[in-house]
């Protein structure tokens, strides 16, 4: 059975693009054989739109985004084909170290679990702002005037 994502940007999405998933294949090595769980998906995010990746369970979301993010490791997951670009630099190959500084500052992702994505008993302003605690003061402190505006 062939699974499908929908990829959903913005319309007014003029920018230049930020990120671009080119013909991304990530395969999984199981020992009774090759699971493809994500096979050629091609996908362009512009500056300054949103994107949303909706699909059946099992078509493959989490995957494209943990191999974007580089959250593969530890798993028999591998990126077998295609490139994806961040800013223009393919992001693929790069090093543990690299990729670190990325994360919280260029790319981050949310996850989908409910009962971990929000933790009940902190307040929502400080979870906003836990991502920015590996990064720039100046942005912690922006966030921190007003929280809320990352919630509109």
């Amino acid at each position: 059975m062939s699974e499908t994502i929908k990829v959903e940007t913005t319309k007014d999405a003029s920018g230049k693009n930020i990120l671009e998933i080119k013909n991304m294949h990530t395969w999984f090595h199981m020992d009774s054989g090759i699971v493809k769980s994500v096979d050629g998906v091609d996908i362009e995010l512009k500056e300054g739109s949103t994107l949303g990746i909706v699909g059946e369970s099992g078509s493959g979301k989490s995957v494209t985004a943990l191999s974007v993010m580089g959250l593969l490791m530890g798993t028999t997951g591998k990126i077998e084909e295609g490139e994806i670009l961040l800013d223009g630099k393919d992001i693929v190959h790069i090093g543990n170290e690299e990729r670190r500084k990325l994360r919280g500052s260029k790319i981050s992702m949310i996850f989908q679990e409910p009962m971990t994505s929000l933790n009940p008993v902190m307040k929502i302003g400080d979870q906003i702002m836990e991502p920015s605690s590996c990064t720039r003061k100046s942005a912690r402190k922006r966030l921190r005037r007003k929280p809320s505006r990352c919630c509109a």
